[in-house]
């Protein structure tokens, strides 16, 4: 079992009142005194603090879904990779989400806002209380170098919390360590947030080390720190910049090709030496679950499967189709992978239905049965994926489920939550992973004109997914997997296409998609396109229309209430 990481601290300066002098001389329950925080330790404590919000759970376990570290909801449900799932009442506001029908009453978008908020507020309580203890001249103090890892570990998380943000709203108030509580609620956001984020990162680069602290390995370092402001870099379109740190990221770790791509997904390899940037969970020793991906619960399956809540997060016909393959092994990156689509046995009714068998001549590449559950493929340990006993409602949702964020069965002990709560593991999310960096460095090539360096990397990743085991039935095939490298890149357009259809099947369901179609200013076309292919078979699914106000989330109202005049509606909602 894992040992709990997440310590809340809770530092309140609040007045009181009571019925005596002498009440005022006591501290009161559930407060802590100046005394009490103005100590190293109390600062170390607020850090852990801070840490805590990476897994986006600010109380409980229930109702954190949209501010998941996976940011699958955000990421995934709102691009061309995944339908919300379950069934069109139960979390309906989703929906709004998926087919970008969001207005700022919508309750998704106020959890994104306020969890992440929380895990700045904590950044800028422990930067404030380093400061104080740093400028006593009466109690221990830290060494400088302890200090400096101090802020720069503070500063690396804001900037995470705050790109999160930025990615979701735009256009959101920039509150930092001198900003006061009775202020904060009044900050406009009128101001460009990145080259604050971009400041954070660089201090972390420059006072964190590149190798984490023994035994410690869900904090944060140099190279994560490098990852970041490089993908920072690369949103703002500065390939050279961003290219320099990955190259220095890429060699600083073992080759990919010899990093298995199961062990991403296990929560007896995590924190290995892939994983660059990961939100940190954990069961309680009690067998609680707050520490845990409580973020990804609802994606537990359901019916008769050994996780068998929620029915949500139900991969798209789109995305399962793009893992199909050509005669050559090669992405079907003309889009012909849409032409007579796979569609499991969805559709099938009577006898047809009840003696459906896998398609055993399936062109695709492996890494298709490692992000998707589909009928008559084995499901990790769980058995032979029996089709709609584990579905919530196959004909709004589809008949496919996700894979990446449930654990082996023979894992459930230890790693999931007490009482039989098997969809709420302690499986980490990657944020920032090594094959992610090799195709963001890809990418800054290719747009550099060094199409060898982008064709080597690109090809990196392919051989290494033609590694994954293969799954069979009875000692055969189930689909006859196929996945080859690139012989050349001719040219920066061709490059770019395969740079990009490469991450969606290497990233599936891990949060990037709807922010990479973004920043490639493709989201129109590509989401268009995609509702009518996916509404062609499931009708729920067609006539979206998407904006230039769709690239980003309307603020939720009760924030833009609470400020008081402050905070400016985004454009368009």
């Amino acid at each position: 079992m894992k040992r709990c990481y997440k310590i809340v601290v809770a530092i309140t300066l609040l007045s009181v009142g009571g019925c005596s002098e002498s009440f005022l001389d006591r501290s009161p329950q559930g407060q802590l005194t100046d005394d009490q925080v103005s100590n190293t330790k109390a600062v170390e404590w607020m850090l852990t603090g801070a840490y805590g919000l990476m897994n986006g759970n600010r109380d409980g376990t229930w109702g954190n879904y949209a501010s998941a570290p996976s940011q699958w909801l955000f990421g995934e449900v709102a691009a061309d990779n995944a339908h919300k799932g379950s069934e069109l009442a139960d979390q309906a506001v989703m929906f709004d989400i998926e087919m970008h029908n969001a207005i700022s009453v919508n309750e998704h978008l106020s959890t994104m806002w306020n969890n992440y908020y929380e895990g700045i507020t904590r950044c800028n309580a422990t930067l404030r209380q380093l400061k104080v203890v740093q400028e006593s001249t009466d109690g221990e103090t830290f060494s400088a170098e302890r200090a400096a890892e101090i802020e720069a570990e503070a500063k690396m998380l804001r900037g995470h919390y705050y790109f999160f943000l930025w990615r979701v709203f735009r256009n959101i108030p920039y509150i930092d360590e001198t900003v006061s509580t009775a202020d904060a609620a009044q900050v406009p956001n009128n101001v460009d947030v990145l080259p604050m984020i971009e400041a954070d990162f660089q201090f972390a680069v420059q006072n964190l080390s590149d190798e984490k602290p023994l035994g410690d390995a869900g904090r944060v370092d140099g190279i994560a720190a490098k990852s970041y402001l490089a993908k920072v870099y690369l949103y703002q379109e500065k390939y050279p910049e961003a290219l320099a740190l990955f190259k220095e990221v890429i060699a600083s770790r073992p080759n990919l090709e010899d990093l298995p791509f199961l062990n991403n997904f296990d929560v007896n390899t995590e924190n290995g030496p892939e994983s660059i940037f990961a939100a940190q969970h954990a069961i309680n020793p009690d067998g609680g679950g707050d520490n845990a991906n409580v973020g990804d619960m609802l994606g537990g399956l359901y019916g008769s499967a050994p996780a068998n809540c929620c029915g949500f997060f139900n991969p798209s016909f789109d995305l399962v189709n793009s893992f199909r393959v050509t005669a050559a092994g090669l992405p079907m990156l003309d889009g012909s992978y849409r032409d007579d689509p796979y569609k499991s046995d969805y559709g099938l009714t009577g006898n047809a239905k009840t003696n459906y068998e896998v398609d055993k001549t399936l062109a695709v590449d492996p890494r298709l049965d490692y992000t998707v559950g589909r009928r008559g493929v084995p499901y990790h340990d769980w058995g032979i994926m029996p089709g709609d006993g584990w579905l919530r409602d196959p004909a709004f949702g589809g008949p496919f489920v996700g894979y990446k964020h449930m654990i082996d069965q023979a894992d459930f002990a230890g790693n999931t939550q007490s009482g039989g709560v098997n969809y709420v593991t302690s499986l980490n999310v990657n944020i920032i992973r090594l094959a992610d960096v090799y195709l963001m460095a890809a990418e800054c090539a290719a747009k550099t004109g060094d199409l060898a360096y982008a064709l080597a990397r690109v090809n990196n990743v392919r051989a290494r997914a033609a590694k994954i085991p293969v799954k069979t039935v009875g000692g055969t095939q189930v689909a006859a997997y196929n996945v080859k490298p690139y012989s050349a890149f001719p040219d920066e357009q061709y490059a770019l296409n395969a740079i990009r259809f490469e991450r969606r099947l290497e990233l599936a369901l891990e949060g990037h998609r709807f922010f990479d179609l973004v920043r490639w200013g493709i989201a129109k076309e590509t989401l268009e396109s995609y509702s009518a292919f996916e509404g062609g078979i499931i009708s729920a699914y067609g006539g979206l229309t998407f904006t230039d106000k769709n690239t980003y989330f309307p603020i939720p109202q009760d924030q833009l209430d609470r400020s008081g005049g402050a905070l400016v509606q985004n454009t368009g909602y």
